[in-house]
């Protein structure tokens, strides 16, 4: 037997030039850990653990671990838990953006590198899944995908409120003069009830959304709260799968393929999902030599009508998606746009597991019908323009409806520090109508931070004014709401248009004809160009690698060699 047949533990031996003596070494140390030659011919199922003070969203990761390893063992497998980053959300600067494709890079290398039959790649916080399914796309080994679940909504004064669309709105209302310091306080205390993601739609709920409608983890697991013993359960059941799709492959290169993604465009489009996504997915669609392009997101979401009340596009939480029915009762109402034959890493088709689902109940308003649907299609749209020739992107279903064709001045922010020194001048030229346009905030110039959607002027927010048009080459939390274009492509650091914005251009948006547009003749454009220099390069480290390798948001802001 040579290495590359070897399996389980022996599979993927060291290289130290002598095969016999690398397989005794492995099981030389295996054994100081308790495993006698019986264990070790188990199928060994990898599981990722990212737990982390630093990522509180992530508490609860060792009880769901244990979950799983139940879950393997009881099917004859052996767990071996190993650690990968753990990219908490609120805690990373500039942005956690920044290592997505440092966390894919990883866990990519060591599924290749340690030995594993098939592995459980556990989630949560927003950039853990989407590098985890980057690096299953080209790991070549069976994977599934599980997560740690939202938190439970709070209450304050009662009000129920959960992180993180709640976060934006209560300080919006401190920033206009609403509440003052005291009560902030109070309600940062209430925010975060519990461990896990955010009670919402946010970027965290809307990848696991689509790990589920991807086929790449058992149904039902993308809306159970973190807490509560549906996780764990779903998590055992997970553990379960691994060891079989250890012993029956059915690899992530035959499950994420272009039904797979057209399929979660849908689900997307039908449950408002983050702007993230899009980057995400074009990221996975790309290490899965999948064509997938912005004009898929904007054909698709064309055509998909809102059924999910859930913020920020309505008022509902995680837990109540949850409680009627989750993504599989939101998929039955799909049933006649979704491709019914795609087999998923249940080894089931889409319809096959349909078959089992009931219809949404009337008793709940989460979930409307598709006869029914909560809001037009459209919730998401693409942009091109002068101002974004390669495509920008809007959550339409968190805009405000006025504000959806708007022609206005713009007051142009160098950088997210510019911002936050400025914003809040009184002495800042800025009216209601007025665009605010942020640059240098895209993939090269600040690894894409989530500061597209800026506040809104504290002189204004305290007249009451609570949305404007904003522009940038960032992404925005899924969590946000407001007239927010984002991912403008080519970004300004690479010479894009939205580098040759001045204070008091006029900038059109016209979401319904699909436009972002620079209202400045040819020739000053050419002119302002020509006046263009790139910034310095950082100086060392992930930072110098990923600014020298990074695509554009168009094309997922992978790193080029990969």
């Amino acid at each position: 037997m040579t290495a590359d047949e070897l399996s389980g533990s022996m599979r993927g031996l060291t290289s130290y030039g002598d095969l016999g003596f690398s397989r005794f070494l492995r099981g030389a140390f295996l054994s100081s850990a308790g495993y006698d030659r019986e264990d070790l011919s188990r199928p060994l199922i990898g599981i990722t653990n990212l737990v982390s003070d630093y990522n509180p969203c992530h508490r609860l990761v060792p009880e769901i671990i244990e979950n799983i390893k139940r879950g393997v063992l009881e099917a004859g497998g052996l767990p071996m838990v190993f650690p990968t980053m753990s990219l908490g959300e609120t805690f990373l600067a500039p942005t956690s953006m920044l290592f997505r494709n440092m966390l894919a890079m990883e866990t990519e290398e060591l599924i290749r590198a340690q030995p594993m039959d098939a592995v459980v790649l556990l989630g949560g916080c927003d950039k853990t899944v989407p590098a985890q399914l980057m690096a299953a796309a080209v790991s070549d080994v069976p994977s599934i995908i599980e997560v740690t679940g939202p938190m439970i909504a709070n209450s304050w004064r009662g009000e129920r409120l959960g992180a993180c669309t709640d976060c934006r709105r209560m300080w919006a209302k401190y920033r206009a003069g609403d509440l003052d310091e005291v009560e902030i306080i109070d309600v940062e205390q209430s925010l975060a009830a519990t461990a896990g993601t955010c009670t919402v739609m946010g970027t965290a709920s809307t990848m696991a959304c689509m790990a589920e409608a991807l086929g790449m983890m058992l149904p039902g697991g993308a809306t159970p709260p973190s807490p509560t013993g549906d996780r764990l359960r779903h998590a055992t059941h997970t553990g379960r799968r691994a060891v079989e799709l250890a012993r029956e492959p059915l690899l992530p290169r035959e499950i994420l393929t272009k039904s797979a993604f057209l399929n979660a465009l849908t689900v997307l489009a039908a449950i408002g999902g983050s702007t993230n996504a899009i980057v995400h997915l074009l990221a996975i669609a790309r290490r899965a030599n999948i064509d997938l392009t912005l004009a898929d997101f904007d054909r698709v979401s064309a055509q998909v009508p809102l059924i999910l009340n859930l913020k920020p596009s309505g008022s509902g939480y995680m837990e109540d998606f949850d409680q009627a029915g989750g993504l599989p009762t939101l998929m039955k109402e799909l049933e006649g746009i979704l491709d019914l034959d795609h087999v998923g890493v249940s080894g089931l088709s889409v319809g096959q597991e349909l078959s089992h689902v009931a219809s949404c109940q009337p008793w709940q308003s989460t979930i409307h019908p598709l006869s029914d649907p909560f809001g037009d299609p459209g919730a998401l749209a693409v942009l091109t323009g002068s101002l974004a020739p390669d495509g920008a992107v809007i959550k339409s279903s968190a805009a405000t409806p006025k504000l959806m064709q708007h022609t206005g001045p713009a007051v142009v922010f160098e950088d997210a520090g510019d911002a936050a020194r400025r914003i809040d001048d009184p002495n800042l030229d800025v009216t209601p109508d007025s665009v605010l346009v942020l640059r240098n905030s895209g993939p090269v110039g600040a690894g894409m931070p989530e500061a597209g959607s800026l506040p809104i002027p504290r002189k204004l927010a305290a007249a009451g004014v609570t949305d404007m048009v904003r522009v940038s080459d960032a992404r925005m939390s899924g969590t946000s709401y407001g007239t927010v274009v984002l991912h403008c492509a080519p970004e300004s650091a690479v010479g894009g248009p939205l580098a040759f914005v001045r204070d008091g251009d006029l900038i059109r948006l016209d979401v319904a004809g699909r436009s972002i547009d620079l209202l400045v003749d040819a020739a000053e454009l050419e002119r302002r160009a020509a006046e263009f220099t790139v910034r310095e390069a950082p100086a060392r480290g992930w930072l110098r690698l990923h600014h020298g390798h990074v695509l554009q948001s168009n094309l997922g802001a992978d790193l080029d060699f990969l």
